[in-house]
């Protein structure tokens, strides 16, 4: 049998076929022996495994000797903020976050909040490779105790950070697609407090997902369609596991996930602080153009959240995040966070009285293209040179992936984190050359994986 894949971005596979129940014992035995049985904060989002996957997380903890606080279901971002809370020594969150229904995963988290760091994954790895676990006796067997207020908390944090007043003035109606997962939980009572008129979608925590949950573009038709029959001011649109973010403007237009980065990160610039900006190495470059408007520098790491999170901590910047809808706000935490990002974007239209599909015009714009290649069996370090070598850029860059960069355009192809794939991402000022740049490097790499097939 195939093992699930092994990332920062946990352990991840498909339930029944590479990810089983006995693989998340052995890796919660492995987390509970590295933390020494210390505290552990668990959640989940809404996924049909998520339950059986608890259960053998559970006794793996238990067995440490580790103290387990159970949120239940919880967004991520509010299982990280609980970390800090309840002075934990870390975490386990169990999602899949944007993949399909079948996938589950494992992710570990530091006693930061923040999702474990290479060196700390490479330490874990190896307790779950050894074997060596630790063995609580009979009367020291760790014990559960449930947090069932981790939510509210995090709506209070949140509300602290924005200008409650001015968005409840506005009674903005919202359609909020919450995709059937953890979202359900969190996000229609945080509209509410902020005096929405709440349209809710896929509002039920069923973990049968009616679209894909990953909220790009194109799986974002119903909310589109909603906005617009409503007449509603905005559609928001969330992952499994609330830690993306996706922006559907009145009238209905999907504003693509890169977007709220970018608004965001405008937002918070342009009306609350000024300081660094952190994002990663496949997000857009109007960012940049963002931050040389307000003079302030931005700093690209690998994709990842915890080098997106790390990195911003040490510069001590103003906000931070990925293109794929996650937004960083120190203030709040330096996690990803779906429900902070909604509050930022309503408090930037309640700033403004033109409506956001016109708000957003005037920021820069660029046309990206994401896809995605199987590699089968042959080394990525081998594609990955084809690709060094193939093209003359302005500069390469090779802390992720291979990234070739022009004056206005760019192309990042890099192993996937999560599936077993190369991910090819273009962008260009046109979507016709986004397309052109990326369909072109995708041939060469085919050709490569045809010669080696």
């Amino acid at each position: 049998m195939d093992k699930p894949i092994v990332s920062v971005s946990g352990i991840r596979g498909v339930i029944g076929e590479t990810l089983l129940p006995e693989e998340a014992l052995r890796w919660a035995l492995a987390y509970g022996t590295m933390v020494n049985g210390g505290t552990v904060v668990l959640g989940r989002d809404t996924r049909p495994s998520g339950e059986m996957l608890r259960g053998a997380v559970l006794a793996g903890l238990l067995s440490t000797g580790c103290k387990v606080i159970d949120l239940g279901i919880v967004p991520t971002p509010t299982l990280q903020l609980a970390v800090q809370h309840w002075q934990a020594d870390g975490a386990v969150a169990l999602t899949a976050s944007h993949n399909p229904a079948e996938w589950n995963a494992l992710k570990f988290f530091e006693p930061s909040g923040m999702y474990l760091d290479a060196d700390g994954l490479k330490r874990l790895r190896g307790i779950y490779e050894s074997g060596q676990f630790r063995r609580a006796r009979w009367n020291e067997v760790g014990q559960i105790q449930t947090d069932a207020t981790a939510i509210d908390r995090h709506i209070e944090r949140i509300l602290t950070c924005v200008d409650i007043d001015r968005i409840r003035e506005r009674r903005f109606r919202v359609v909020i697609d919450c995709a059937n997962g953890a979202a359900c939980f969190i996000s229609p009572r945080l509209l509410e407090r902020l005096n929405c008129e709440v349209i809710p979608l896929f509002a039920e925590p069923t973990g049968i997902f009616q679209r894909d949950p990953e909220p790009i573009a194109e799986n974002l038709s119903e909310l589109c369609r909603r906005v617009r029959e409503t007449g509603a001011d905005v559609g928001f649109a969330h992952d499994a596991d609330v830690d993306r973010l996706a922006i559907v403007a009145d009238g209905g237009e999907a504003l693509g996930e890169e977007m709220t980065l970018v608004i965001a990160v405008y937002h918070v610039l342009a009306h609350k602080e000024r300081g660094p900006v952190v994002t990663n190495l496949s997000t857009t470059m109007a960012i940049d153009e963002v931050a040389k408007t307000f003079g302030v520098p931005v700093y690209r790491t690998p994709v990842g959240d915890i080098n997106v999170s790390k990195r911003l901590k040490e510069v001590g910047g103003a906000i931070g995040g990925e293109g794929n809808g996650g937004v960083i706000y120190p203030r709040i935490q330096y996690a990803r966070d779906a429900i902070a990002a909604l509050a930022l974007v309503l408090e930037f239209m309640a700033m403004h009285e033109e409506p956001l599909s016109q708000l957003v015009q005037r920021l820069p714009r660029y046309h990206m293209v994401k896809k995605r290649l199987p590699i089968g069996a042959v080394p990525v370090h081998e594609l990955l040179e084809r690709i060094k070598t193939r093209y003359t850029a302005e500069e390469v860059v090779e802390e992720d992936g291979v990234k070739l960069r022009w004056d206005d355009h760019w192309v990042h192809v890099r192993p996937s984190g999560t599936e077993p794939i190369l991910r090819v991402i273009a962008e260009a000022k046109t979507p016709e050359r986004a397309e052109q740049l990326c369909d072109e490097v995708i041939a060469d790499l085919s050709k490569m994986l045809k010669v080696s097939g």
